[in-house]
């Protein structure tokens, strides 16, 4: 069995290749290629246990994933977890990951994605709410989407916004990096505004000519009681595009909107239609929910697992 950390899971894909194969992913979809298990879901007052299986013609995984929330304040991340690859026909297990950093790096590309199909060529600006892990990965991968050249930040603990700001410098050296002193200030310079949160009240606010115009990437929110967007952005959209359908029930920021009667079930849309046909949308005011799905991580797991064999990284065990 190949071990791959933290830093050999990055190492092993380009950000290019990363966006490639979540594509691919999406692709497999859409055409209904694989099979994916419900997401298994255990609670422990606020900290969260996710199984998630699934299988595609050569490859099958599964990914284990802890949530917990407070896990900042411990200054520890909130993501922890662990990837199982295993050979689809055998079932021998050929690959060990670390899940938490699996999990940024897919999680970044499928943000990618959304910026990519949901969001104008020439956009140059992005707005970054929340400072934890996926904040980071979802700033660096917009930046190899688009052509960004301000990148925006607003965090309720300013130290922390100013360390996530320290830390993107070093990566993105050529972007103007600024902290913001309110959310609202974020929006109003921000073309794209990525959300990055585990908050159970909305994090943008709630004015409809603010958020005319703006094209929201949301990541954060996966529980039914968490809300990062406001209810005046709902009625500003033609559709609202989604990773996965799961949408409508795992997350708050389509399951309430769907409630609420804010916007339509037929408009809740997923993004795997506009990558299938290869054609962004163009709409003026948009928002791409990502919730996740257990088939990214197999993908995301099958193509690092190849491209580390290739580049003997990892470390080979007996077990």
């Amino acid at each position: 069995m190949l071990i791959l950390n933290q830093k050999e899971i990055w190492s092993a894909l380009t950000f290019e290749e990363a966006l490639n194969a979540m594509e691919e992913a999406f692709k497999l979809f859409e055409a209904g290629d694989f099979h994916m298990p419900d997401r298994m879901h255990a609670h422990h007052r606020d900290n969260t246990l996710l199984l998630m299986p699934c299988f595609t013609d050569q490859f099958f995984g599964t990914k284990l994933v802890s949530v917990n929330p407070e896990n900042p304040k411990r200054n520890l991340p909130s993501i922890y977890g662990s990837m199982i690859l295993n050979d689809g026909k055998s079932g021998e297990a050929l690959a060990l990951m670390n899940g938490a950093a699996l999990t940024a790096f897919r999680t970044g590309a499928v943000g990618g994605i959304g910026i990519k199909y949901t969001t104008p060529e020439n956009a140059d600006s992005v707005g970054i709410i929340g400072t934890g892990v996926q904040g980071f990965t979802q700033a660096l991968f917009a930046c190899k989407v688009r052509p960004i050249k301000k990148l925006y930040v607003f965090d309720t603990q300013l130290e922390k916004a100013n360390a996530f700001i320290t830390k993107l410098q070093i990566e993105l050296p050529e972007v103007e990096i600024n902290t913001c002193t309110s959310n609202r200030e974020l929006v109003e310079k921000s073309q794209i505004i990525i959300t990055a949160t585990t908050s159970k009240q909305a994090v943008i606010p709630d004015d409809a000519e603010l958020l005319k115009g703006k094209h929201f990437i949301g990541i954060g929110s996966y529980k039914p009681d968490m809300h990062e967007f406001p209810a005046r952005l709902y009625p500003l959209l033609d559709k609202l595009y989604v990773d996965t359908p799961f949408a409508k029930e795992e997350t708050g920021d389509v399951a309430t909107a769907l409630k609420e009667t804010l916007i339509d079930d037929s408009q809740v849309t997923p993004i795997s239609k506009l990558v299938t046909l290869g054609k962004p949308t163009n709409e003026n005011t948009s928002l791409f929910k990502s919730v996740g799905m257990a088939l990214f991580d197999v993908v995301m797991a099958q193509k690092i697992y190849t491209r580390a064999l290739e580049l003997n990284i990892g470390s080979q065990v007996n077990i």
